[in-house]
């Protein structure tokens, strides 16, 4: 498949969950049209006043003005219609972390877009080959990895299906590029790509650490923020990320390599099913309210 010489000015951005929010966010901030679709209106308000206080906060913080506020918020467009997207540029899928669904919701977008049109998946851990293997021109299929918060982290992946086009490829890094401030690294379609293949075990020993009372969370946040360098704590990330999207990370990278690191540790799995879901419930790890497994 030879690709159009578009250069992405308009991009459909699926679901305005956090990450759906931060991406639509950083498309818009680099002067893109984006259209936001959600499967009801209530879900696209919840992502439209998230974006609203980001811009805002920046504002408040001097990062950013009123004027490029508008901006971003005028070439924002929500909609609860597949039809509408018909005509964009590129594709960019940011909903719930489940095959089947993400198979069903692209498989409805593939249908209205343009047969070259790149469909890209922002899935931190599902493969992309599974993916692409459900839709028609498999090989305009790509993995399109954004971290949380979108708007901030530099780093993006890009993940090569089996059969991703050089072409797709090449274009995804130009296109990246020309994100601002963001920086493209190509990997292979392995669980969890490159960053979460390492960040998800890490994640879990520190709940594991967690759970066994080594430290209060503040101070483990505290000791490796700064024995190791990092802006943030892994439990403040990890409230951050959502626990329910880091759960369904490591199931399915576990699920996919039988390899014991990625299995989820016994205290994610309580408070995911207890609702403690981190910052977009109120409660996590970094939460008073938040018992260790010991406990119960």
């Amino acid at each position: 498949m030879t690709f159009s010489n578009r250069e992405f000015r308009s991009v459909a951005v699926l679901g305005m969950g956090t990450m759906g929010a931060g991406i639509v966010h950083v498309l818009a901030a680099s002067g893109r049209e984006v259209v936001a679709l959600e499967a009801d209106e209530a879900r696209s308000r919840y992502g439209m006043d998230a974006l609203t206080r980001f811009l805002d906060e920046g504002v408040k913080r001097g990062k950013t003005t009123p004027e490029a506020r508008a901006q971003v918020l005028a070439r924002v467009r929500t909609t609860t219609s597949v039809a509408a997207l018909t005509g964009v540029d590129l594709v960019i899928e940011a909903i719930s972390e489940d095959i089947e669904v993400k198979k069903s919701v692209l498989t409805a977008v593939a249908a209205v877009v343009d047969a070259d049109t790149p469909i890209c998946t922002n899935t931190s851990a599902l493969s992309v080959t599974e993916l692409a293997a459900a839709l028609p021109h498999p090989q305009r299929v790509a993995g399109l990895h954004f971290f949380n918060p979108a708007p901030l982290m530099r780093t993006v992946e890009i993940i090569a299906a089996l059969q991703s086009s050089q072409e797709l490829i090449e274009r995804m890094e130009t296109f990246v590029d020309s994100l601002h401030d963001k920086v493209a690294v190509v990997v292979k379609d392995r669980p969890g790509f490159l960053i979460n293949a390492l960040l998800l075990p890490y994640l879990n020993d520190v709940i594991a650490e967690y759970d066994d009372e080594l430290a209060t969370a503040e101070d483990i946040d505290l000791a490796l923020q700064l024995g190791l360098g990092y802006k943030t704590g892994p439990l403040a990330m990890l409230d951050m990320i959502g626990l329910d999207v880091h759960l369904r990370a490591t199931e399915a990278a576990h699920q996919a390599t039988g390899d014991a690191r990625y299995a989820p540790p016994p205290l994610l799995r309580q408070m995911v099913a207890a609702g403690q879901l981190g910052t977009k419930s109120g409660n996590g790890f970094r939460n008073s309210d938040t018992i260790t497994s010991k406990d119960s």
